[in-house]
């Protein structure tokens, strides 16, 4: 039997989940031979059918929002369309990565419908952050040691792989990511970190609740996998913790 998910918020007209990496959110024809998804989990662990309101990327964990009922779903559609739903990620990548910067790169849709040079080519932009850094002393490409950052993404746009794609493009890839990252560096943390997976967590999701707009902030930890990577790595005052803040005006993600 399936672990329970974990619940990091819900009321009587949305959930909010701890999606595990690694699940696929839902059935698609990309991925025919999986059995178990996000959604099913979910509506078996209610009892009750649920909606998926956005999406996460299979690899990465983190905060996902579902409806309870078809009304609150297109509402909540709605407000992620309209950019009033906010998301920060934590990414641990290659390099040290900028104090600040705005990555302001289009990207062409991958939904593997047709070829990428017949996709139009979409505004997407990413706010990203240094928060910590780390070297350590072995040689994993040319260099004798080797140089990490934990980096906070904000991305503004909701373009499929944005901040994988965003990053990589930036120079810095993240770790674990095998089709947008460097091999080398995913292997190293694989064997010798315990690292075998995708490096990107959805830790914090802001947004107007649909019921009566109030500003509904929830904040979700880190799985053992990366919280043990950030406590090896001196970053324990970076990880997040599972919270919610409700106000009746809009506020800012936690830090």
């Amino acid at each position: 039997m399936s672990q329970a998910l974990r619940i990091l918020h819900r009321d009587d007209y949305l959930v909010a989940v701890d999606k595990p990496a690694g699940l696929l959110v839902h059935r698609t024809a990309l991925a025919r031979g999986e059995r178990e998804f996000l959604l099913q989990r979910l509506r078996n662990q209610l009892g009750r059918r649920v909606y998926p309101v956005h999406r996460l990327d299979r690899p990465t964990s983190g905060v996902m929002l579902f409806a309870l009922d078809p009304n609150t779903a297109a509402r909540l559609t709605e407000v992620f369309a309209e950019r009033r739903a906010h998301k920060r990620y934590l990414a641990v990548v290659r390099g040290i990565g900028p104090e600040h910067d705005r990555l302001d790169y289009a990207l062409r849709e991958e939904d593997g419908s047709r070829p990428k040079a017949e996709m139009p080519a979409l505004e997407a932009v990413t706010e990203i952050r240094r928060l910590d850094s780390a070297e350590l002393p072995v040689r994993v490409d040319r260099y004798p040691t080797s140089r990490y950052s934990l980096l906070e993404a904000r991305p503004l746009t909701g373009r499929r792989h944005q901040i994988r794609r965003h990053l990589s493009r930036r120079g810095y890839p993240i770790i674990g990511d095998a089709k947008h990252g460097k091999g080398n560096h995913n292997r190293f943390f694989a064997e010798h970190l315990q690292c075998p997976r995708l490096l990107l967590a959805a830790v914090g999701l802001a947004f107007e609740h649909p019921l009566d707009g109030r500003h509904v902030e929830v904040s979700g930890a880190l799985d053992a996998t990366m919280t043990t990577l950030f406590e090896r790595f001196g970053w324990a005052g970076h990880l997040p913790l599972d919270s919610v803040r409700e106000s009746s005006c809009q506020s800012l993600l936690p830090a």
